[in-house]
This record gives structure tokens, C-alpha cells and sequence, in this order.
């Protein structure tokens, strides 16, 4: 009997095997090293998902745009370095000296090599060019669609610098961790994301950039309900000399924890509106907000920004607790330590927590709620100066 067991076993392992076919292997991650003189953009094209892209020391004219999930872009900190590719000149002189011109036909080189992603720089260029990326003008770009977010880029240890946008954007990301990055003076954002989920953003510097250092939001061409990030963390990170260190815009569900942020115009920015569900349902907690006293102008939705450490507008929901935030001065009117301030179509703040924070020699307040929106508290909050009195513990 046992005998006849077996043999029907193996008879049906063998039907089985024929079923099914063979496996397939499965996809072996490739580490691809580029070098100076090299494209980065070619390095994404050829890796797959799981590969990293290793970018040696060195400067990389280019515009980056990352499309495919799982990739790790990995730099050698601030020696590795990408900038905005090289305008050629609009009336290049003309050599009028006379010439035997060249008449051997030229060949056209082999521009790309598989393990290493060789570029030339002609390659380089033309790449850049039907690049989305390139187009907004900003550094390296992570982008998905609605339908299909791209997931799990990991962005480590290089400096994005000069770009006319952004340094490092995200759009349509779900899980995108960018660390170690330096991003300095870009005309808007440091780093940042939009309709993306998941984000971490650890201990970079963000410096000099004409908006935000870390700048995350729904969206940034149009109006629309605040976006559940399910957990996005803006952790640890040094922040100065930027519009506003850390702005969050109609959001809901994330962190912004232990990071130092000074010499900006405004220190930590949570910002929201009339749209439902409203921005809110977040933590600021422990960071060291300072001598945020920089002037920015004003535009024509927002007042000049000057001397703010925390402000709160439009937003419901959230914990304000345990930072420490002092010397910010200025005469602007969301000037103060931590200020709760009307949105600009006048939504008040509701039932935020503000406790346990330590505030010293801010002006004019400490603390400042501006709007007396509903259910707003404060607890154990250690100031000297209060909007109205009564704030401080």
C-alpha cells in the first residue's frame, strides 16, 4: 500500500512540474557605479528595481529623473555634487580664421556602457532634454503617477545645488527616504514632495534655498483637501537661511521631530485652509527653533516673514510639544515664538495642543494665539511673555 502511495506522489510532482514550467530567476540587484564625466540619468535608465546607482566624487551637470520603484541613489556625501547643466552661449563668437575643413566622415561613438552606464556629455545633454525634470528645472526628481506611485527611492550622501526650482522633488511617491543631503541655494524648494505618502527625510542641511528647506504638501499647483501621508517623518535635519525652514501644507498624519532650524524667516510653517478633511492631525515635538530673524517680503497672499519660530494656521489637531524656541524677533504680524494665526480666508485653528514647550526671548510673545480658534489648549508651557496673558505656565 505504501508503495502505491508513492508512486502516485510522484507521478503527480511530476504533472506538477510540467504544469507549472520553470520559475523564473528572479532579478539579481545590480550595483552601477558612475563616474565624473559620466550621466547619473543613463544609470537610472539601465538599473531595475532593487539596483543602487553609486555616484562617485565629483560634479554631474545634469537633471535627474527617477521613474522606476526600489532604486537607491547613493552619492559620497558633499563630494558628490549635481548642478544645473551648462548653458551653451547664445551668440558663441565666430572663428573666421580660414580653415581645410575636415571632410573624413565621423563615427558615431558608443556612448553607453552597459555596467558602468558610460555617458558622454553630447549623450548627457540629449537625455536632459526630453527630461521632465529638466523641464521644471530642479536637481533630481522622483516621479510616479496617481495610478502608479513610484515606490521605496532611496536618495543618500550627495549635495544638490543651483537649481532654479527645486533641489530634490518627489510627486506621486509612496515611501521615498531621502538622508544625508545637502541642498543649497535652489530658488524654491531644499527638498521636498506632493501628493506622495510615506516620506523620510533625516539628517540633511537645507540651506539658502528661496522657499522651503523641507517643504511637503497635497499639492502645489491647486487647491484640493488636505492628504493623509500615513506617517511621513521630517526628522532631524539642519535648516537655516531658507524662506522657512520646514513647510507643511494641507496635510494630515506626520511627524516633524528633533530638528534645528535657524536664520531662516520663519522656522516651522503648518499651514492649512477652509478644504475638508482640514490640515491637522500631526506632531511638531522637540525640535530647537532659533533666532529665526531673517526678512523675507511679502507676497500677495502673505505678509512679510520675519522672527517666527512656529506658526499654526488653519489647522486642527495638532501637538505642539516639547520644542525649544527662542530669540526670534520681528515686527511682522505671525511674529513670535509659537503663533497661532488666521489662515488667509480667515479658518481659525481648533483643538491644538500646545504643551510643554520652553520659549525664551521671543518678540513680541512667547506665545501667541492670534485667532482664539475653538478648542485650542495650552499646558505646561515654560514663557515669559503671552498672547493674551495667561498662556505661560
Amino acid at each position: 500500500m505504501r508503495t502505491r502511495q508513492l508512486r502516485y506522489l510522484a507521478a503527480f510532482s511530476v504533472a506538477l512540474v510540467i504544469e507549472l514550467g520553470p520559475l523564473p530567476a528572479a532579478h539579481a540587484k545590480t550595483q552601477h557605479v558612475v563616474h565624473p564625466g559620466e550621466s547619473i540619468q543613463a544609470a537610472v535608465e539601465a538599473a531595475k528595481p532593487g539596483d543602487t546607482i553609486v555616484v562617485q566624487p565629483g560634479t554631474y551637470r545634469e537633471n535627474v529623473l527617477i521613474t522606476t520603484s526600489r532604486l537607491t541613489l547613493r552619492g559620497s556625501g558633499d563630494k558628490t555634487v549635481v548642478k544645473p547643466p551648462a548653458k551653451a552661449a547664445k551668440n558663441p563668437a565666430k572663428d573666421t580664421s580660414k580653415k581645410t575643413p575636415n571632410t573624413t566622415p565621423k563615427k558615431t561613438p558608443n556612448t553607453t556602457d552597459k555596467k558602468t552606464a558610460r555617458t558622454t556629455p553630447g549623450k548627457t545633454a540629449k537625455k536632459a532634454a526630453g527630461n521632465s525634470c529638466a523641464t521644471a528645472e530642479s536637481g533630481i526628481c522622483v516621479t510616479g503617477t496617481a495610478q502608479r506611485p513610484v515606490t521605496g527611492v532611496r536618495i543618500r550622501s550627495l549635495k544638490v545645488t543651483g537649481f532654479a526650482k527645486n533641489g530634490i522633488w518627489g510627486k506621486y511617491t509612496d515611501r521615498m527616504d531621502v538622508r544625508g543631503v545637502t541642498s543649497v541655494k535652489n530658488g524654491q524648494q531644499g527638498i521636498g514632495q506632493e501628493k506622495s505618502t510615506r516620506g523620510t527625510f533625516r539628517a540633511n542641511t537645507a540651506k539658502d534655498n528661496g522657499q522651503g528647506g523641507v517643504f511637503l504638501a497635497n499639492t502645489v499647483d491647486e487647491e484640493g483637501a488636505a492628504l493623509d501621508t500615513k506617517g511621513t517623518v521630517v526628522r532631524d535635519n539642519h535648516l537655516t537661511g531658507n524662506r522657512v525652514g520646514v513647510g507643511v501644507r494641507r496635510l494630515r498624519v506626520l511627524t516633524v521631530q528633533g530638528n534645528t532650524l535657524t536664520g531662516n524667516c520663519g522656522g516651522v510653517f503648518v499651514v492649512g485652509d477652509e478644504g475638508t478633511p482640514r490640515a491637522g492631525d500631526l506632531s511638531v515635538l522637540n525640535n530647537k527653533v532659533y533666532e529665526n530673524n531673517k526678512y523675507c517680503p511679502p507676497n500677495p497672499r502673505l505678509d512679510f516673514i520675519q522672527g517666527t519660530g512656529i506658526l499654526l494656521t488653519g489647522v486642527e489637531d495638532a501637538r505642539v510639544t516639547g520644542n525649544t524656541v527662542r530669540d526670534n524677533v520681528g515686527a511682522s504680524p505671525m511674529s513670535g515664538g509659537i503663533v497661532l494665526f488666521p489662515s488667509v480666508v480667515g479658518t481659525k485653528n481648533a483643538r491644538n495642543t500646545i504643551k510643554d514647550n520652553v520659549l525664551t526671548h521671543n518678540k513680541p510673545a512667547d506665545l501667541a494665539d492670534r485667532d482664539a480658534g475653538p478648542g485650542n489648549t495650552f499646558e505646561g508651557n515654560t514663557c515669559t511673555v503671552s498672547e493674551p496673558v495667561g498662556r505661560c505656565a
